[in-house]
Parts: C-alpha cells; sequence; structure tokens
C-alpha cells in the first residue's frame, strides 16, 4: 500500500520513466508486447474499482450528451478528415491512413486514469470509454468502408467485440466487488491511483517497440511522424478544452478534452491486414509520448480551462 501510494505522488514522472525505459530497452518492449489485452483489462478494472458505479453510470440525463460526444468524434471527424484527404489525392498515404484511424478509434483505455491526473473527475471518461467502445463496430464501419484497401471488416468487428467483453468484464467484476466493500478510504484511494499509474507505465512499454529501430535507421523520419503525433494528440485537446470552457461547459471538461487527443489506435493492430498495420507501428509508437506526456505538459492548462469556465456567462 505504502509502494502504491509513492507511486501516485509520483505518477507523472513514473510515466516519463515508462517512455524512456520504452525507447532504451527494446527487448522488455517486445517481451511486454503480448501482454497487452491483460494489462488494458487490469487497468479497466482498476479504474472502475476507484470510481465506483455509481459515479461512472452517472445519471441518464447525461446519456444523450455521451452520445453526441461519440459520434461527433467517433463518425463526423474521421469522416471530414476522410473528405479533406481525398480532396487533396492523398486518401491512400500513410500519414492519411494514420489520422483517419486515429479519429475513427474509440477513447483510450487509459482515460480515465489520465483525467485523474490532469485534476479531473473519471467518471465522464469511464462513460466515454464504455459508450465509444460499445458504438465502434457502427461508427467505424462506415469509416474504413470509404477508405483504399483495408481489408475484410468482419476482422475489424470481432476485435472490437473482444475489446468490448473485455470492458465489460473488467468493469462488471469491478463494479460487483465494490458492492460487496465499504467505501474506499483516502488511504486506499491513493493506493488505487498508484496502482493505475504502474500498469499505465508497464502497458506503455509495449506500444514502443517499434521506436528504437527508427531511431537507429531513420532518425529524420521518426522527427516527422513524431512532430504528426503531437499535433495529433495535443491539438484536440487545446482546441476541444478551450471551446468547452468559451462556453462555460465545465461539467466533463477534462474528460471531453482529452478524450479528443487520445483514442485507442492500437485496436488497430489486431484488426486490420499485417501489411496495413506494418504502416501505422511507428505512428502508434510515436504517439504514446505526448499520450503519457500530458499529466506532465497540461495540468495547468486544463485549470485556466476549469477557471474560464467557471466565469458567469451574460444572460441573453
Amino acid at each position: 500500500m505504502a509502494l502504491l501510494r509513492l507511486c501516485a505522488r509520483h505518477a507523472r514522472w513514473l510515466l516519463v520513466a515508462g517512455l524512456v525505459l520504452g525507447i532504451a530497452l527494446p527487448d522488455l518492449t517486445r517481451a511486454v508486447r503480448p501482454w497487452l489485452p491483460e494489462l488494458v483489462a487490469l487497468m479497466l478494472f482498476v479504474a472502475a474499482l476507484r470510481i465506483g458505479p455509481k459515479a461512472a453510470l452517472g445519471a441518464l440525463a447525461t446519456l444523450p450528451r455521451t452520445l453526441a460526444v461519440v459520434l461527433v468524434f467517433q463518425l463526423a471527424a474521421p469522416l471530414a478528415v476522410l473528405g479533406l484527404c481525398i480532396a487533396l489525392g492523398v486518401a491512400d498515404s500513410p500519414v492519411a491512413l494514420a489520422l483517419v484511424l486515429l479519429c475513427a478509434a474509440a477513447p483510450l483505455a487509459g482515460s480515465p486514469n489520465l483525467a485523474l491526473l490532469v485534476g479531473g473527475d473519471p467518471a465522464p471518461a469511464l462513460r466515454l470509454l464504455i459508450l465509444g467502445t460499445a458504438l465502434l463496430p457502427l461508427t467505424a464501419l462506415p469509416v474504413l468502408a470509404l477508405m483504399p484497401d483495408l481489408g475484410d471488416p468482419a476482422l475489424l468487428r470481432a476485435a472490437v467485440l473482444r475489446l468490448l467483453a473485455t470492458i465489460a468484464g473488467a468493469t462488471a467484476l469491478a463494479f460487483g466487488l465494490r458492492a460487496l466493500l465499504p467505501e474506499p478510504t483516502l488511504r486506499q484511494v491513493q493506493a488505487l491511483d498508484g496502482a493505475s499509474a504502474l500498469v499505465m507505465t508497464v502497458l506503455v512499454l509495449g506500444l514502443m517497440s517499434a521506436i528504437a529501430p527508427a531511431l537507429r535507421d531513420d532518425p529524420l523520419a521518426l522527427l516527422a511522424w513524431l512532430a504528426l503525433a503531437f499535433a495529433a494528440n495535443l491539438g484536440p485537446q487545446l482546441l476541444v478544452g478551450d471551446l468547452l470552457a468559451r462556453r462555460g461547459a465545465r461539467d466533463g471538461l477534462h474528460a471531453t478534452a482529452l478524450i479528443a487527443g487520445n483514442r485507442n489506435i492500437a485496436l488497430f493492430l489486431v484488426a486490420l491486414p499485417p501489411e496495413v498495420t506494418a504502416k501505422l507501428l511507428l505512428f502508434i509508437g510515436c504517439y504514446q509520448i505526448p499520450m503519457y506526456l500530458t499529466p506532465l505538459l497540461l495540468p495547468r492548462l486544463y485549470r485556466r480551462f476549469d477557471a474560464r469556465a467557471s466565469i458567469p456567462r451574460p444572460v441573453r
């Protein structure tokens, strides 16, 4: 318990350590990669256990808003990006593939944990994660149908169903355990936060396997993909956070802005043909870097969003 609370106090730097190890120790990343499904399930279990069913499910009144956010993020946004790429004649390029699939992906499995680390409420993030993953077979297929050379959509449906079963099973187990136990104390909540940070640190190792070879063989290409990853991750967070703050929409601001830029694009590694996913490996590895640096780089900005959203708006 004391070790986990220590991890919670230094969670941001623990995530940075995971990035450094992922780059410096490629053999370790290859050893962790086969355990990614189990690590995702463990991360979801810890997050759901920390939040509890009442906070996670929320009031039924939040469902329309959550659904609207999911449809904008996972359907409208990727179709808009794909339409722009088609208009520019670059729809079959690796960059277009990476950006469209990123927009079409469900929320990152660790988004509730990230929400905690930037000082927000993790419950709205968990609601978006559950609903976004449940709707992914419906939202992603129209996008994939319009993209060239992505293979059999049945493979995507099977992968999405496996991910949905993982999320449902881990969440149900955690909620069932919370029903049998008393409310956690502050020290126990801190220990759960530390456990979440520790699992995320191990998880990132399995997603960084393409970084070290690129750093050795083609550093300029690595820098280009890294710049794209930072823009695709941090840019949407800044835009959505600023938009919500200007509208005074403080409730769920952290979760919505975080998920705008943090998506589970790694899902497509098991859903698409190897010749397609090979083009994505370096981008996915680079994408972990801004994702895991978000708790270190953006907490002050999210506090500014909160402060701006709290300013009373004039009645019109």
